[in-house]
């Protein structure tokens, strides 16, 4: 699956995991929405979650890539996210990068795309791009559990189902 990501370029340009995926020719960066491809839209707005069968939807409107939206998390808002696609939530996952280490769902983008790709059945892919950052392998072992449980569900709503598991969880935390 190709990797696109919407920049903004709000954030610190020597911690931009987008920009680092784009040097190593890992992802395309594109300025525009208009620029932007059609594809499955990391949207944490999303009213429904990332689920496998989002690869190959039984409808046929599959899609070949993955869109990320790379801004501030101080800055995101639900308007930024006016891309063409399939809209999708990423589920609970743990931030393992330097910046949110340990915060639920403050995933930076390669984050977001490797959590996307375990989901979607494309491990080898996540291990590829997070290989590029000293700290990748911690993102897949922090969340080696869920995004296992994530890539068994069969459609959005078991998805959400095992994410309220987590939630209940640390409630009792």
């Amino acid at each position: 699956m190709d990797l696109h990501v919407r920049y903004e370029g709000d954030d610190d340009p020597t911690k931009c995991s987008a920009r680092k995926l784009a040097r190593f020719d890992l992802a395309a960066l594109h300025r525009s929405a208009r620029a932007t491809p059609t594809g499955i839209v990391l949207n944490p707005f999303a009213e429904q979650a990332l689920a496998p069968g989002d690869a190959n939807p039984p409808d046929g409107d599959g899609f070949d890539a993955l869109v990320a939206l790379d801004c501030s998390w101080e800055t995101a808002e639900r308007e930024a996210f006016d891309l063409r696609g399939r809209h999708r939530a990423l589920p609970f996952l743990v931030a393992a990068n330097p910046v949110n280490y340990g915060t639920p769902f403050q995933l930076n983008t390669v984050e977001a795309f490797a959590g996307a790709l375990c989901i979607l059945g494309d491990r080898e892919h996540a291990e590829a791009i997070l290989s590029k950052f000293r700290w990748g392998h911690t993102f897949l072992e922090l969340n080696e559990e869920p995004l296992r449980r994530y890539a068994d569900c069969t459609n959005s709503e078991e998805v959400v189902a095992v994410q309220q598991e987590y939630l209940d969880a640390g409630e009792g935390a």
